[in-house]
């Protein structure tokens, strides 16, 4: 086997699928450890296992309180990799689970991590002019995956098309229904992230309308170099202003 052969083996939807969500278990994972005693324990399923406030703070949440406060503007990258309990991590997890890999398979692992990210982005951008005060998760990039895959649902049409966007538009439902039922549910970073979702669709494409190209590619090592150093920056300053 040569080792291009290698490479394209590894980078598998699959492969990203899993890093992804491995990532997200890891930050949680350490967002308890920093917390420590502070970490809420209880029997209450929206409020178990749920790390500090100061501490997810520390590790990239966003919202009023990091940007207008500290200039954190880079927390609209790591808070989209951040959880506030147990409850909150599986249930995104779950949707990554099922949403990610349809977009994968129409647009691309690139084009997939690139629209996750900077449907985030959007997300927590429209939670800070909300006035948001703090705010985290994973379903901002989520929903924006969601737009996309209802994007492509509506323009490919057919039979195949048709299927797609009567799926996804039942995502959304359950989406609007959720956050009027729930409490603590961030409707301004649902609502950013499938509306931008939808038009980073557009702007992308498809893989039935074109391939994904070097631009593509590299827009998503672009995205993954930055996510990992911004994650690793935050974990190492969080420790040292939580241990020293």
């Amino acid at each position: 086997m040569t080792p291009n052969k290698t490479h394209d083996t590894l980078l598998t939807p699959a492969f990203a699928l899993k890093a992804m969500i491995y990532t997200n278990i890891i930050m949680f994972i350490i967002s308890l450890i920093y917390s420590g005693k502070n970490m809420t324990l209880t029997f209450n399923p929206f409020r178990a296992f749920t790390p500090s406030m100061d501490v997810l703070n520390f590790l990239g949440a966003s919202g009023r309180l990091p940007i207008a406060k500290f200039e954190a503007w880079w927390s609209l990258i790591t808070a989209n990799w951040l959880h506030g309990g147990l409850l909150h991590i599986l249930f995104n997890m779950l949707a990554l689970r099922t949403v990610a890999p349809l977009v994968m398979h129409e647009f691309g692992l690139s084009r997939m991590f690139s629209i996750y990210t900077l449907t985030g982005i959007a997300g927590f951008l429209l939670s800070y002019i909300g006035n948001v005060y703090l705010t985290i998760g994973a379903s901002s990039g989520i929903c924006g995956l969601i737009g996309a895959s209802l994007y492509f649902g509506k323009s490919r049409g057919g039979q195949w098309g048709q299927l797609v966007y009567k799926q996804t538009s039942g995502w959304v439902v359950s989406l609007v229904l959720i956050g009027f039922l729930m409490p603590n549910i961030n409707n301004w970073s649902h609502a950013g992230g499938l509306f931008s979702g939808i038009f980073f669709a557009w702007v992308f494409g498809y893989n039935e309308k074109r391939k994904e190209n070097l631009f593509d590619k590299s827009l998503a090592i672009f995205f993954v170099v930055i996510t990992l150093w911004l994650l690793t920056k935050s974990v190492v300053q969080g420790f040292f202003l939580i241990y020293s």
